[in-house]
């Protein structure tokens, strides 16, 4: 038999080998550490919603192919909640697409609306899915770097940096707050700037607003889609994954205006087609818990992160406390390292945690090179266990 002769992997995705979760994870699993690497919950979400899913299940409803732009139940429930959330109104027929998680809405957004050579602006550190799916579109990455100020605590976006990162050649701006993996909730005076830039110079916006519920210390969460000019050019996305702490469900969704979202839903229906039809009754339902629930769910989380940080500041870290999501990032360099991927590969058998290296999600590496990420969506029982781990450093 000859041998093959080509590279198996086509050149758009040379470089994206296995992600640092599934590394990190597998590495946690080897040793017997603490997982505060993938941003997964360790207890399951509502009760009464993982009974809707059974419940859907035993009805049969969802059980076979749902509707491809998603079931009925969901895609209103989705258009309630953005009008009662944020005075946003959408059509549940021609504005939403319930996808296999936001992963998903992302991929297929940049496959819909990016051609080859466009350039796709995003603030690093990203995402990783982000970078492999501007690939798989064709399109050119144009990171801009969120900074740390450790005076203020947080990392902060240079709007200068930004409108010198928009050319000619630029299609669209791929916009993440609250931020993974800093932390960062963007003010309305910085969406305010980003949305008169959008519109100045033509461009789409895709927001990755996944963690819109898990805002901490009075920050709020404002959709970029509410500032003028921005509903007609903004594909919104998010999920329940995150709120709801069912990741493995994977249920997300698109609102945008019809000609967005039919453009999203024509790459998605090459993707997965539809997915988690009893699950979508169940989100259907979830959306339409109280206030009292997210109210609850931002306290807890609001506990743990500070339990983690206080932990982790005794460990002789430098922690920038975040203002969303469910990560702390956390500086190594103040314990005399100078690398962040050799210290979370060390950290396991040093003292049983494991992290994530920011730098992998950058493009410009020496920005990130000592930063980490710790998840804090853990039981604080667990958290205050690595924190005494941590302490052996």
């Amino acid at each position: 038999m000859a041998p093959m002769t080509r590279a198996p992997l086509n050149r758009r995705l040379a470089g994206f080998g296995t992600t640092i979760f599934a590394e990190m994870s597998a590495l946690a699993t080897a040793t017997g550490s603490i997982n505060l690497g993938q941003g997964f919950p360790d207890a399951d979400g509502p009760e009464e919603i993982r009974e809707a899913a059974v419940r859907a299940l035993r009805e049969g409803r969802g059980n076979q192919y749902p509707p491809g732009p998603g079931v009925p139940e969901l895609r209103t429930a989705i258009v309630d909640h953005q009008r009662r959330r944020y005075g946003l109104a959408y059509d549940p027929d021609t504005e939403v697409l319930v996808t296999a998680g936001a992963t998903e809405a992302i991929a297929a957004a940049l496959l819909a609306l990016v051609e080859p050579g466009d350039e796709v602006v995003a603030l690093e550190p990203y995402y990783d899915s982000y970078a492999a799916c501007v690939a798989m579109a064709g399109g050119t990455r144009v990171p801009v770097t969120l900074r740390p100020d450790p005076a203020g605590g947080r990392f902060v976006l240079d709007l200068d940096e930004l409108r010198a990162a928009v050319t000619d050649r630029t299609r669209l701006i791929l916009l993440n707050t609250p931020h993974n993996p800093t932390g960062t909730v963007l003010t309305r005076d910085e969406l305010a700037a980003v949305a008169a830039l959008a519109v100045e110079r033509d461009l789409l916006v895709v927001t990755d607003e996944v963690y819109e519920h898990l805002v901490f210390d009075g920050a709020e969460h404002v959709p970029l889609a509410t500032f003028p000019g921005m509903r007609e050019r903004t594909v919104t996305i998010s999920s329940a994954g995150k709120t709801f702490s069912f990741t493995g469900w994977k249920v997300g969704w698109v609102t945008a205006p019809p000609a967005l979202t039919a453009a999203v839903r024509t790459a998605k229906q090459f993707l997965t087609y539809v997915a988690s039809g009893p699950f979508q009754y169940a989100v259907a339902e979830a959306l339409r818990l109280p206030d009292s629930y997210f109210d609850t769910l931002r306290a807890d989380l609001e506990g743990k992160r500070d339990v983690l940080a206080a932990g982790l500041v005794a460990a002789g870290f430098e922690v920038y406390r975040p203002r969303g999501t469910y990560f702390v990032t956390a500086d190594v360099a103040a314990l005399g390292e100078k690398d962040g991927v050799a210290f979370c590969r060390a950290l396991p058998e040093r003292c049983g945690v494991v992290a994530i290296p920011n730098a992998v999600f950058y493009d410009h590496v020496d920005a990130g090179r000592t930063l980490i990420r710790f998840a804090f969506c853990k039981k604080e029982a667990v958290l205050r266990e690595a924190a005494e781990r941590l302490a052996r450093l």
